[in-house]
């Protein structure tokens, strides 16, 4: 009796405090839509707390001497992101179409005061797409230079993805699916870290003597808490792509979404022992987020089997992406983010076209469906790499990407912020030794940050590791 009790007082106050009377539609439809409100700004925080999730990945599968700069990126992401979203963005992605191609109007949100809570979702989405970008680059791309390329991905090329697909674009009238953004998300901020990453080049000593170096990341445990960090907010941004509380397709997301990042997390655990004869923690750790990444676009259209067969899968093609991506393209990417949000985001917006219940080619639909997500995916390569190639070229004819070689081996925490994440100074001073004037922690902190490091590369080298 308490539960119900509660439970009307809960509905009481979402209303407003409007009481219904037999037959007052008009109360019944105002307490839908701030449920509807509620449960929209409930998902908006979860997606926004994912950029916790991804601070921590990516410091963590990183070198400690460049933790400040990575955390400065996520932050300033998610802060540019949301203001140029709600100057620009929005309106090229949810205005009236032009063409198909892109939204017209909507600008500063005038004329859509009443979309502010659809704004709020989306603008944390936006942010989403920009950081992937930041955990490709790192450890070696300046600042300055990554907001530029944030502000182009924010301000321009993801609103046009998105309003092709979501904004009621071309690819829209097609059929495209992709109910909540392997595509319009994650497989796009891949492939601006693609270009971005093309355009720096290699971390020193990635590749050196016509080898590929191990770069192990200080601290895996982190790593994983962003994971999981990234998995409950996950629930969020594909839930909460209904935009409706009282949409009985909920209870299914949130299952195929958890059974797709189970399987991931199964996939790449299996496939990595079979393959180096251990379990891989940081390939198993990304294992969650591709099976996370590939169910995003079908989340809404497969049953819970359809979607183990997706994340199993994902978890498979993550580890070979992986391989594919460091050892043969050369793409130097620290966090896995081009295999797990761009591989695996072109994956799982496929698979809708093989596990739709409605339309799939295993459920009789044929191959209309997955024709149309295939010709989705070759667009949005298309457009991404192009405009953000265009972008980068033009950047580089006025100024360098890339930090010197001194502030790389030294560390972005130092070069870019003049501070570090970590106090290191009674781990890396000699009883006997003082700070020399002119560097944060005295003298010859560079090179005992590199002997630190180096053992275990050495080891995971020996031993065969990835």
């Amino acid at each position: 009796m308490k539960k119900i009790t509660g439970l009307f007082a809960l509905l009481f106050l979402l209303s407003g405090g409007h009481v219904f009377a037999a037959g007052d539609a008009s109360a019944v439809t105002a307490l839908s839509a701030s449920m509807d409100t509620v449960w929209i700004m409930i998902a908006a925080f979860l997606v926004f707390f994912m950029h916790a999730g991804f601070a921590m990945v990516e410091t963590g599968f990183t070198r400690s001497k460049n933790a400040l700069n990575i955390l400065m990126k996520n932050l300033l992401t998610m802060s540019i992101g949301a203001v140029l979203y709600f100057i620009i963005g929005y309106g090229l992605m949810f205005g009236s179409s032009a063409g198909g191609f892109i939204g017209s109007d909507g600008f500063l949100l005038l004329g859509q005061s009443e979309n502010i809570g659809f704004f709020v979702f989306q603008a944390v989405f936006a942010a989403t797409c920009a950081t992937i970008i930041s955990g490709a680059v790192a450890e070696r791309m300046k600042l300055i230079s990554y907001i530029a390329v944030t502000v182009a991905m924010i301000g321009f090329v993801y609103p046009v993805v998105g309003h092709w697909i979501w904004g009621g674009g071309w690819l829209s009238e097609l059929g495209f699916v992709d109910f909540a953004g392997s595509t319009v998300v994650h497989m796009t901020g891949a492939l601006g870290a693609v270009v971005a990453v093309a355009f720096l080049g290699g971390r020193l000593g990635k590749y050196s003597n016509g080898k590929v170096n191990v770069i192990q990341g200080h601290n895996i445990p982190l790593g994983a808490l962003g994971v999981f960090i990234l998995w409950f907010g996950w629930f969020g941004f594909n839930a909460g792509s209904t935009l409706s509380a009282s949409d009985a397709l909920i209870p299914t997301i949130v299952a195929t979404t958890l059974l797709s990042a189970s399987s991931g997390v199964i996939g790449s655990a299996l496939y990595s022992y079979i393959r180096y004869k251990q379990i891989d923690a940081s390939l198993t750790l990304n294992g969650a987020l591709a099976g996370l990444v590939g169910i995003t676009a079908g989340t809404a259209s497969v049953s819970p089997i359809g979607a183990m067969f997706i994340g199993l899968i994902s978890g498979v093609i993550l580890i070979e992406a992986v391989q594919l991506i460091d050892r043969r393209v050369k793409l130097d990417d620290p966090v896995g983010a081009i295999a797990v949000h761009g591989v695996c985001g072109a994956w799982g917006t496929l698979a809708v076209g093989l596990f739709a219940i409605d339309g799939g080619l295993f459920y009789g639909g044929g191959a209309s469906l997955i024709l149309v997500q295939a010709i989705g995916i070759l667009a949005v390569m298309a457009w991404t790499i192009g405009t953000v190639g265009i972008f980068l070229f033009i950047y580089t004819r006025f100024s360098s990407i890339r930090v010197s070689r001194e502030e790389e081996i030294q560390g972005l925490d130092f070069a870019e912020h003049g501070s570090t994440a970590y106090e290191l100074r009674g781990g890396l001073l000699n009883n006997n030794e003082s700070p020399s004037a002119g560097t944060p922690f005295g003298h010859g902190l560079v090179e005992r940050l590199n002997g630190l490091e180096q053992p275990q590369v050495e080891k995971r080298k020996a031993e065969g590791g990835v």
